[in-house]
């Protein structure tokens, strides 16, 4: 188990460049499964996840070539549906979230799918029921081993329907997108979640030859068709890498510019900041947060003070409350999060009272902020990473505190970030991995 050690109190100061969007690395490396022909991806992120599914579709018989540290070649012409039933597949499923994608294309394509009960964050409960709902429309069967906790899935031949999902969850959405757009006839997807993740995977699709409309809307609607053909693909810039970025320059930025953003898929992220009182600044596609010596929380004109509340697209990324929390520790004013989609995620600021932040933590979905306007410093703690997400969280409260920290169980951090310390040690933090 790797560790950071974190020197807090140094300033950030340059620029940096996010990373490749995760989510939709995830969502586009599985739809190059719907076709024999190769799909070339740019903008790949090095990150732990979507290196362990590439690995993951290699040992399946995905043909992978990488010509450059983001840019991926991917042709699978030689899938082995023998090794999918392995055991070695299977456990490789427990441990790695983004397998559960893996059933649409499979399904599409080969009729058939087998997929463990897939592994992650421990954020609370991320429903599968809604994933089967929505295959099963299509037509496909479904066979569970509670034994094995392994899931089969089955159909002689896709058919599209009209569906409304009960949740507009992100991977739902995709499994079902990547299995219509074989099927045959017309589906049509209500209540779909509309995220840059969803438009990127449908923007592929589009280019390899699917027919989908409504891209950007809860609404789908897609005309099966025969067969895929390759495509070329380039990956968004990490929103949720832009928002942490941003919440660091607000702690502990002494000036810092976050290039090459894609600003205008953010959404309402850099709202989400400034109604925190953080400033920023757009300079064409990239961002610029100046040094602030205070920042203060907006207020409701009725004198209320402010929420800050997840949901789905164009809502605030529940990804990013965590950030957004260790931010307004130091704010001027105080602040309601609550945290809609995950019951699991505020635990962890059990930690940042250890540091001595000032938090109400109501219950598992709602805490209340006290900002300390920088009167008072947090103070330098050993803490365990238990998420992608807090783990960041952790780190920047780590960054701004008095003395010397340690994060244990950093691997949940390289799940979602690439070579985190050697970046942000560019900048004039002072992070070192132990191992």
């Amino acid at each position: 188990m790797a560790s950071f050690l974190i020197e807090g109190g140094h300033a950030l100061t340059g620029s940096i460049t996010p990373q490749g969007a995760k989510n939709e690395a995830l969502q586009v490396i599985c739809a190059t499964l719907l076709t024999s022909e190769k799909v070339r991806i740019s903008g790949v992120p090095d990150i732990l996840d979507v290196n362990n599914l590439i690995q993951l579709l290699r040992d399946i018989g995905v043909k992978v070539t990488r010509y450059g540290l983001t840019d991926y070649e991917f042709q699978a012409d030689g899938v082995n549906p023998d090794y999918l039933q392995s055991e070695e597949f299977l456990t490789r499923c427990t441990s790695l979230r983004g397998s559960i994608l893996l059933m649409g294309p499979l399904l599409a394509r080969f009729g058939r799918a087998i997929v463990a009960q897939p592994g992650g964050d421990k954020i609370g409960r991320r429903r599968l029921d809604t994933h089967f709902y929505g295959l099963e429309q299509l037509g496909a069967r479904f066979a569970y081993d509670a034994g094995r906790e392994l899931f089969t899935i089955t159909a002689e031949k896709l058919k599209g329907t009209y569906m409304l999902l009960d949740e507009a969850s992100i991977p739902v959405p995709a499994n079902i997108i990547m299995a219509a757009v074989l099927a045959e006839g017309t589906t049509v997807v209500y209540n779909a979640a509309c995220e840059p993740y969803i438009q990127q995977l449908c923007r592929l699709l589009t280019a390899m030859g699917a027919k989908i409309d409504g891209i950007a809307s809860n609404r789908l609607t897609i005309e099966g068709v025969g067969s895929l053909h390759g495509a070329v693909h380039t990956i968004l810039p990490d929103m949720i890498e832009v928002g942490s970025f941003i919440g660091m320059a607000a702690m502990v930025g002494g000036g810092l510019t976050i290039k090459n953003v894609a600003y205008d898929e953010l959404g309402i992220i850099p709202e989400a900041f400034r109604r925190l009182g953080v400033r920023l600044e757009r300079q064409a596609d990239d961002i610029y947060i100046p040094a602030q010596e205070h920042y203060c929380i907006e207020t409701f004109i009725d004198g209320s003070f402010m929420t800050v509340t997840d949901a789905p697209w164009p809502g605030l990324t529940p990804d990013l409350i965590s950030v957004l929390i260790v931010v307004a520790t130091q704010a001027c004013g105080s602040v309601l999060f609550h945290q809609k989609m995950f019951e699991s995620r505020l635990f962890f600021v059990d930690k940042l009272i250890e540091m001595g932040a000032q938090i109400i933590l109501c219950d598992p979905h709602r805490a209340v902020v006290v900002g300390h306007d920088r009167k008072i410093k947090l103070r330098a703690r050993r803490m365990v990473s238990p998420d992608i997400r807090a783990g960041i969280a952790l780190l920047i409260a780590a960054m701004s505190a008095e003395g010397t920290s340690r994060i244990d169980n950093v691997e949940q951090i390289d799940r979602g970030y690439e070579r985190i310390e050697d970046r942000l040690n560019a900048l004039g933090a002072k992070i070192t991995r132990i191992v």
